[in-house]
């Protein structure tokens, strides 16, 4: 058995979480999301709480005790927790653009990144995400924990720190391991 995936998803106040086929959708205060999990797997919303199983009527004996299967039923059941954190409170990710002159703003549906380079770097920002910018703190909020965490992890691809100067754009919890320079003479 898969020890996550045999614990139930709690329901908080305010989310509802519907099955229809194998299509799940969760609904909040903060947005709704869906997700097609596999056929595999059993998903039952019963009593505030959601359920996730085998489906052992389509699987053989060998199927059900194979690592394959079991994996796929964790990572559903993380799947449906992420969605309820994600419709009830959201998540967020913060960044921080490091040297003189970089600068982050938001241009429509697009982030500009003047990091050093000759033309700024643009990343899209997708639907059901929202940036905002604060001098050099870039905030990244959104009910789709793969989706903010995807439009993060592109900002930071643009430039990431370096570790002789400290420059580049960085998560804000993030420790960079400084390095000293090379130094001449004896």
């Amino acid at each position: 058995m898969s020890r996550i995936g045999k614990k139930p998803v709690s329901l908080p106040k305010g989310v509802k979480v519907s099955v229809a086929d194998r299509k799940i959708s969760a609904e909040g205060p903060k947005g709704t999301l869906t997700f097609e999990h596999r056929p595999e797997i059993l998903v039952t919303v019963e009593d505030g709480e959601v359920g996730v199983g085998l489906n052992e009527q389509d699987l053989t004996a060998k199927q059900i005790g194979s690592k394959q299967v079991k994996a796929l039923w964790g990572t559903t059941r993380a799947l449906i927790q992420n969605m309820v954190t994600g419709v009830e409170k959201g998540y967020e990710k913060k960044l921080e653009v490091q040297g003189v002159g970089w600068t982050a703003q938001v241009a429509g549906t697009m982030i500009k990144l003047n990091v050093g380079f000759a033309a700024p770097a643009e990343v899209e920002i997708p639907m059901g995400v929202s940036v905002a910018v604060d001098k050099q703190l870039i905030t990244i909020t959104g009910a789709d924990k793969q989706a903010v965490g995807q439009l993060a992890a592109k900002i930071r691809s643009k430039r990431p720190p370096e570790p002789y100067n400290g420059k580049g754009i960085k998560y804000s919890d993030e420790v960079i391991v400084r390095k000293e320079g090379k130094k001449f003479g004896s």
